[in-house]
């Protein structure tokens, strides 16, 4: 697997040494959020940090959690985690919308 499987429809966000994309895999047309991890500039700690986020996300199945699907090292230089693509954004953008516009969630 390579990022050559995917093609990048837009950019979702950015952090530190990562960024987000929503992509189209190239063999099914599925949609997904794959987040591309620039790996050269990362101390062995934050290696290893990245490479525990793959583990965590891998073994958490939850309706909840964003599903996990796979990951990859890309050019070895960097570390793509593929995961299902929220396309009514995360918990973050909800919770900040339902403030803006003074609503509540239900419990359910």
């Amino acid at each position: 697997m390579s990022l050559e499987d995917f093609k990048i429809i837009s950019k979702l966000g950015s952090g530190t040494f990562s960024e987000v994309f929503k992509v189209t895999r190239n063999s099914d047309g599925k949609e997904y959020a794959l987040k591309k991890v620039v790996m050269e500039p990362l101390s062995v700690k934050e290696r290893q940090n990245a490479l525990n986020e793959v583990r965590i996300l891998a073994s958490i199945k939850h309706p909840s959690i964003i599903g996990y699907k796979e990951a990859f090292i890309d050019s070895g230089k960097f570390l793509c985690i593929v995961m299902d693509f929220a396309s009514d954004g995360d918990l973050f953008q909800k919770i900040t919308s339902f403030r803006k516009n003074k609503l509540t969630f239900s419990e359910e």
